[in-house]
């Protein structure tokens, strides 16, 4: 008779069976949880940074838009007295001509007047007399050689005048040209939008630039090229109007300046060369100094080879007394001596060269000093060599009338006029 066959192996009881389906639905269960709790996480924070992210590039944005207004604003500014100045420079070229032209008609007065002087000493015997027209004539030539020089002399002002009225307009043309090249770029990053195509990762984007300047220093530096063209344009005003009333008045007011500001020129000449006398007496130190440190740590390193010497000797007999046969391997006085000299040696040694360290950076800041004090020489020397050039530039302004008009003639004082003239009629 057949029998059934049973199948080895592990039986689990009906509980068990149960109690694994409870356990995984319940892990089912808990595992949906989580991933229900972290699917919330990630929208919320995907809710949150994507409302971030807009908030801030519309800051950014603002950010642009204001600036973009506070550069176009100063920009229009710059324009205005771009213009402004431009103007004032043709109305003081134009009174400066009109000065230049007051001064040759005044050759043609002194001509006329020296020529009447030279026409009346031909006068003979009794009618050779100073009456009251040959000093009035005198009169006439020093009037209108006072005359003369002061229409020069505002000459000269209105020549400096125009080289400072283009120094601003050359760093106002700068600045507004800066302030369209910034607005350009600032304009397109406006345009710049996540579907643009030129956009991309650079490297340290957050970077702080070399040469990057406050906001407070960038309108300070715009403010203050508007404000020194406009006081340029100022004194140029004062000085057009200072020279049409020389032109109407003829005053002498302004040889008392040139001299004044030949006083202070010279002063300032003494004062330039006592400094520099001081410089190269500090120079002269400096490199005293130098020489006395620089043998100071040449002596320094020689006892460091010194002592490193030393201390080569103190191994050599720490390392050679460790053969010592067996009970004579004893720690004794001169075991302990030779290690305390080891430790003071490379204590000595390390003082040493910590001391050479000092001095090698007192030697370099010297040099440093020294570099310094030869740079500010060169500066100073070149501020009397400019001070000097201007001392003989303000020569000119003593040298005779004659030779600033080429048509004059030196010795006649008279012009070369044609002999079918009507003097010679």
């Amino acid at each position: 008779m057949a029998s059934l066959s049973v199948k080895p192996g592990q039986r689990f009881t009906l509980p068990d069976w149960q109690n694994n389906s409870i356990l995984i639905s319940a892990d089912a269960e808990q595992q949906r949880y989580n991933s229900h709790h972290i699917r919330q996480e990630g929208r919320a924070l995907r809710n949150e940074t994507g409302n971030q992210a807009k908030w801030d590039e519309q800051n950014s944005r603002t950010h642009l838009k204001d600036r973009i207004a506070c550069v176009d604003k100063w920009r229009e500014a710059l324009a205005r007295c771009l213009t402004e100045i431009d103007s004032e420079i043709d109305a003081l070229t134009k009174v400066k001509e009109a000065a230049e032209n007051a001064i040759q008609a005044k050759n043609l007065c002194l001509d006329v007047a020296i020529e009447c002087l030279t026409f009346r000493e031909s006068r003979r015997d009794i009618d050779v007399v100073r009456d009251p027209v040959e000093e009035e004539l005198l009169r006439e030539v020093k009037v209108i050689e006072k005359t003369k020089k002061e229409l020069q002399q505002r000459v000269d002002d209105a020549f400096r005048q125009l080289c400072l009225l283009k120094e601003a307009r050359q760093l106002l043309l700068s600045d507004h040209r800066q302030k369209v090249e910034a607005l350009e770029l600032d304009r397109q990053c406006m345009l710049f939008n996540p579907t643009s195509g030129n956009i991309s990762f650079k490297v340290n984007p957050t970077r702080i630039p070399d040469g990057s300047t406050a906001l407070s220093e960038w309108e300070q530096n715009s403010r203050c090229n508007k404000e020194r063209a406009e006081a340029e344009i100022k004194a140029s005003i004062d000085l057009r109007g200072a020279i049409a009333l020389s032109i109407a008045q003829t005053n002498n007011e302004l040889d008392a300046q040139r001299i004044a500001t030949e006083f202070a020129l010279r002063k300032r000449m003494r004062d330039m060369e006592a400094a520099l006398n001081e410089l190269r007496w500090q120079e002269q130190n400096t490199l005293d100094e130098i020489a006395e440190m620089e043998e100071e740590i040449r002596k320094l390193e020689e006892d460091i080879r010194k002592r490193t010497l030393d201390l080569k000797v103190a191994h050599t007999r720490l390392e050679m007394r460790t053969y010592r046969p067996h009970i004579e391997l004893c720690r004794d006085q001169a075991q302990y001596g030779l290690a305390d000299e080891v430790q003071q040696l490379e204590g000595i040694i390390c003082a040493l060269q910590q001391k050479r360290t000092e001095s090698q950076d007192a030697l370099d800041a010297l040099y440093r000093q020294l570099h310094c004090i030869r740079t500010d020489i060169g500066y100073k020397t070149n501020s009397l060599q400019l001070d000097n050039k201007c001392m003989d530039t303000r020569k000119k302004l003593v040298i005779p009338v004659e030779k600033f008009d080429p048509e004059v003639d030196a010795v006649n004082r008279t012009r070369n006029l044609p002999r079918n003239s009507q003097l010679e009629l």
